[in-house]
């Protein structure tokens, strides 16, 4: 019911109503309430209602007049189609489903491999099916002359019904009609095998084709059809084939005319061949393509006479000679079969080797592999490598892109193209082949839709990754893993930053040098085993190269209590230990960071900190804003003093490795390069000569000088760069001066002495008398001026 309008009017708004339209002008009062009426009903269902209130005032009402009961089909609606432009729809199909036109060449020849599996389950109840037609087979043959591609079949066939049905019929997938009748007939079974699923894959042959041909021939018929249509068009056209030479005695035939655009790439026989191996690879059925090959014949040939001498014919001597011809035949393209497909056990080691030179075309053996098949929520076939050496470029490492993982649905190739679906960074060193039979593609098959599935595929195959690796680290062979952590140990690591919930299974990976390995690398499992009951952290050091971290002086106080420090000598290294936190309930402690705690140590002397008080004070007066304070240090022996950086900050080696990253923001230098921190070592002979210097005369030039040049030692040695290089050095220049001065003999009037000299070897000069010599008139005979 429409809604109803109603509202008080007076006298005078009374008077301004009108009747309704296509009705006869009658007086105002009337038209609003006529007298004995009480109402008005418009021809057109409008109807006004007047009742006089109280005074002047009318109350008016208006309701729209509509069915008082609606019927079954108005309150249900009518159901409508879609309706389509069937050219539009061709043209989004073939130009906005497929990034690359080469895939159309895979779409037909799933089609084909569809066609003959079709037949080989028909052929089960009924053999009379499979008597003729020979082999179940894909031939494909190109001809550049003509610019054609013909790809025949001997599978099932089509009759007319069927080609209207199939290919008629845009997005009507015979396959899946076929798998449904498959699953109703139990007796029958399914099959995981039949690629098709959309029903558009045929029409990816107008990619490259502007006139399709299609002659087919089912067991079921007596006739053979031909279907034809042309790109760009709505319509097609079904015809009896009625030439004797194109019959066929099963299956189908297309015959592709290629645009004048793509002729020459995809008519060429090579291409065509390497289009078969890249994405059909492993269909089950051969597949034959048309290959121009060489051979070298005999042939018979007149022997030369020689010169001077003249021969009959009859006396010519037949001889044969050698000759390279070309001709064309067929090659199976498919010869590789699909490994994962046959049981782990019966496959031999040399053979997945094989496989997996033949698929990634490498020269080297895998370090390791594994074969595995998940079946469940998912299931899936995978065979999975860990290649013999690193990336050869640059561009390989850490790349996402690496088309390293090969994924097949059905064993045909779909993509090797993945940002990290199936895959994460840090393991795209990792190479191999994918096969689910329920992947959750797009249309065009190219890309891996985001879902539930992959989630947890990607959860599996990482997990056999990592059980793949650890058998390698396992091995009583040491020397395969070490060949594997010096090709992909920066992968491990960079899993240490991204990957936080597999921490447990990348940290036992990790191998470090450490104090008491130089030599060879150790696990952090070996690091716990040899750490004393007392030591509660693992404690690391983080510097530019080994040399550095063996001399470096935060390690004195450790080395000298026996406790093993981790050398961290790759940029990734204190990144990765920083993301850990902790291993196996022990915490990473970094040596050149404040607060170092080394948990046996004894309790300070109070006595000799308060002797150095006075001097920390006075040489943070000295050294002002350069330093946060000046403390008595807990981890030196042997050199007076060090810089360590604060507990939050950044240390001098990652302050270094900041400093020089091309994109890095300058302004957050000074926020987290954090406080420093001056240590000196109280036991030191030149310490201790400072802290006599300031309280026997603490406005010494020459001791001030020796505080400056102390904190520019410190600041290289533990590993930060100096400000003023150049100022450094003219400080060092001046301290040499004043150690080395006159200590062989130099006498203070030395300069005097030797302008002297100079003085009297020039007055000397003057007297002596030049004596001219004369040039030889002696010639040696081998002088070429000589007369």
């Amino acid at each position: 019911m429409a809604p109803a309008m109603s509202g008080t009017l007076g006298a005078s708004s009374v008077a301004a109503l009108r009747p309704c339209a296509g009705r006869r002008a009658q007086p105002a009062a009337s038209s609003v309430a006529p007298r004995g009426s009480g109402a008005v009903r418009c021809s057109r269902g409008v109807r006004w209602e007047a009742e006089r209130g109280r005074g002047r005032l009318f109350r008016v009402r208006c309701d729209a007049a509509v069915a008082e009961k609606p019927t079954e089909e108005e309150a249900t609606g009518e159901e409508f189609e879609y309706q389509a432009e069937v050219s539009r729809l061709m043209d989004l199909i073939v130009h906005s489903l497929y990034s690359h036109k080469e895939v159309f060449l895979r779409e037909l020849v799933s089609n084909a491999s569809d066609a003959l599996d079709k037949l080989r389950f028909l052929g089960v109840t009924d053999s009379s099916l499979l008597a003729d037609g020979g082999e179940l087979e894909i031939r494909i043959k190109p001809d550049p002359d003509a610019g054609t591609i013909t790809i025949t079949d001997t599978g099932v066939g089509m009759t007319k019904d069927e080609l209207k049905d199939c290919l008629g019929t845009i997005a009507q997938s015979g396959t899946s009609k076929f798998l449904k009748a498959l699953k109703e007939n139990k007796d029958l079974g399914s099959d995981n095998g039949l690629i098709g699923q959309f029903g558009v894959g045929f029409y990816s042959a107008f990619l490259v084709a502007e006139k399709v041909v299609v002659s087919t021939k089912s067991p079921k018929s007596d006739k053979q059809y031909v279907w034809e249509a042309v790109a760009d068009s709505s319509s097609y056209v079904i015809k009896e084939e009625t030439d004797p030479e194109k019959m066929l005695t099963r299956g189908t035939q297309i015959t592709l005319f290629l645009r004048p655009d793509d002729k020459y790439e995809f008519a060429d026989p090579s291409r065509i061949q390497g289009l078969v191996k890249n994405y059909s690879q492993f269909v089950s059925f051969p597949i034959y393509t048309w290959q121009e090959k060489s051979r070298t014949v005999e042939v018979e040939g007149e022997e030369e006479t020689k010169e001077g001498e003249e021969a009959t014919e009859g006396e010519k001597q037949k001889k044969k000679k050698t000759i390279t011809e070309k001709y064309w035949d067929w090659e199976l393209a498919n010869e590789t079969k699909p490994i994962w497909m046959r049981n782990p056990k019966e496959i031999e080691k040399t053979e997945y080797n094989e496989f997996y030179k033949k698929t990634f075309n490498e020269f080297l053996d895998p370090l390791a592999h594994t074969h595995f098949t998940t079946e469940g929520e998912v299931e899936f076939r995978s065979v999975l490598y860990v290649p013999g050496m690193a990336p050869l470029s640059n561009e390989e490492i850490m790349n996402p892109k690496t088309k390293n993982i090969r994924l097949y649905v059905k064993r045909v190739f779909i993509s090797d193209d993945f940002d990290g679906e199936l895959f994460p960074r840090y393991l795209s060193f990792v190479k191999g082949v994918v096969d689910s039979n329920d992947l959750p593609l797009n249309v065009s098959r190219e890309i891996l839709q985001e879902s539930r599935i992959v989630r947890i595929m990607r959860k599996r195959l990482v997990r056999k990754t990592f059980d793949m690796i650890e058998e390698i680290a396992e091995k009583e062979d040491k020397e395969d893993y070490k060949k594997f952590w010096e090709s992909f140990g920066k992968f491990i690591k960079l899993g240490c930053i991204e990957d936080t919930g597999n921490h447990k299974r990348l940290a036992p990976l990790l191998r470090f040098y450490s104090s008491k390995n130089e030599a060879d690398a150790i696990s952090l499992d070996q690091y716990v085993e040899n750490m004393p009951e007392s030591q509660k952290a693992i404690y690391y050091i983080a510097t530019d190269s080994l040399q550095s971290a063996k001399t470096a002086p935060f390690l004195e106080k450790l080395v000298q209590k026996d406790i093993e420090v981790l050398y961290l000598v790759e940029p990734i290294d204190e990144v990765a230990i920083q993301n850990l936190q902790t291993y196996k309930e022990k915490k990473f402690v970094d040596i050149s960071k404040e607060d170092l705690e080394l948990g046996d140590e004894e309790e300070e002397n109070k006595e000799t900190k308060q002797e150095f008080t006075l001097l920390c004070d006075w040489v943070k007066q000295q050294l002002g804003d350069k330093v946060a304070k000046v403390q008595i240090s807990k981890r030196l022996s042997s050199s007076p003093c060090v810089l360590v950086s604060g507990k939050f900050g950044w240390s001098a080696n990652m302050e270094r490795l900041m400093k020089a990253q091309t994109l890095g923001d300058t302004s957050s230098l000074e926020f987290m390069r954090g406080r420093r921190i001056f240590e000196i070592n109280p036991d030191h002979p030149i310490i201790k000569d400072l802290n006599a210097a300031c309280k026997n005369e603490p406005e010494s030039t020459e001791a001030k000088r020796a505080v400056e040049l102390l904190y520019e030692a410190a600041l290289i040695s533990s590993g930060y760069t100096p400000e003023s290089p150049a100022e450094l050095g003219g400080k060092i220049y001046e301290m040499m001066a004043i150690a080395l001065g006159g200590r062989w003999g130099r006498s203070d009037t030395g300069e005097a002495e030797a302008t002297g000299e100079a003085s009297l070897v020039a007055d000397s000069s003057e007297d002596t008398v030049t004596e001219v010599i004369e040039p030889s008139e002696v010639r040696p005979e081998s002088d070429p001026w000589r007369d």
